[in-house]
């Protein structure tokens, strides 16, 4: 009799609560997805501002603002230096920020790794505007005194190293800039390299370790293929935060309006974000639509690296696939 009457108590307290079940599943799922909705919301409204307020930079005659033309040629340089600046701070960055991950993932101890990590993720807290007063302050001095001349005698056979332009003295130069955005982007791709090398199974690890490779050889078999896609995701993502980089740039940067290969001297190529912050103050009329429309070429240019990057991700790990 009690088994009986115990029965349809326990029916009744599950109908009971599946209602409740449902309503808070829908809710959730109205959250996530007004959330999800808002983000594209958003990004498309910034796009579409940035197309409206920079139509007539593209349409109207801007040669009388300052002689430079089409809105080509007034641009080009822009893109050209931020993408050469960025390509310069991704290439300091990577290696180093690899080498970084693999101590701190596969040979620093326990506690000293998480300590690293602990700094290495804090690079990433400090605002630009600091690592630019650092950069003006601290590094363009020590790199104009000893950095800049020993790469002119040594490395001058590389045509960015070595021209007849004399070095600049301040340390005001593409080069400067682009170790501080090595500096700056280096959290980035440290941290998505350590956690993609972590993931690697490891029994792929012991596997190579049984067949007596060192621990090197182990790396390069097993970790570095397995891992290689989320490398270039992170290396991606850091490009796309050297694109978009301003203060920094701009409190160290000497700019000069052309197309500028050489890093040691001060006819340097400025960026289109850095461009945009020293001008816009100043700018009214057509000068600001042009503005505008440089950083809708800014904003494609970041959108394309960000979609890259999110495709690689999405590949997979290329060890898995093998």
């Amino acid at each position: 009799m009690t088994t009986l009457e115990s029965a349809p108590q326990q029916q009744d307290d599950s109908s009971f609560g599946e209602p409740v079940g449902k309503v808070g599943d829908k809710v959730f799922h109205g959250l996530s997805f007004g959330a999800a909705a808002l983000i594209l919301v958003v990004l498309a409204a910034v796009a579409l501002f940035l197309f409206a307020e920079g139509l007539p930079a593209f349409t109207g005659d801007t040669s009388e603002l300052d002689g430079d033309g089409s809105f080509l040629s007034y641009v080009g340089p822009l893109i050209f230096g931020t993408i050469y600046i960025a390509c310069i701070a991704l290439l300091l960055a990577t290696p180093v920020a690899i080498a970084v991950a693999l101590y701190i993932s596969h040979y620093a101890p326990r506690k000293l790794a998480q300590t690293l990590g602990y700094f290495i993720d804090l690079l990433a807290a400090i605002p630009s505007v600091v690592y630019g007063l650092w950069g003006i302050s601290v590094l363009a001095p020590i790199m104009s005194r000893s950095v800049f001349p020993w790469l002119r005698d040594n490395l001058g056979f590389i045509p960015i190293f070595g021209s007849d332009v004399a070095i600049a003295a301040s340390g005001r130069s593409t080069f400067t800039v682009g170790v501080v955005l090595a500096v700056m982007v280096l959290p980035i791709i440290t941290a998505i390299s350590r956690e993609v090398f972590l993931q690697t199974p490891r029994l792929h690890e012991e596997a190579s370790l049984a067949l007596g490779s060192t621990r090197w050889e182990m790396i390069r078999q097993a970790v570095l293929p397995y891992g290689r896609s989320g490398v270039i995701s992170g290396a991606m993502l850091g490009l796309g935060r050297a694109l978009g980089e301003t203060m920094a740039v701009a409190i160290i940067l000497s700019p000069a309006k052309g197309y500028f290969w050489d890093v040691l001297t001060t006819q340097n190529s400025n960026s289109i974000a850095a461009n945009i912050a020293l001008q816009f103050p100043e700018s009214s009329g057509l000068e600001v639509n042009r503005l505008i429309a440089t950083g809708l070429v800014l904003f494609l240019i970041t959108f394309g690296v960000n979609s890259i990057a999110r495709r690689v991700a999405n590949t997979g790990f290329s060890g898995a696939d093998g």
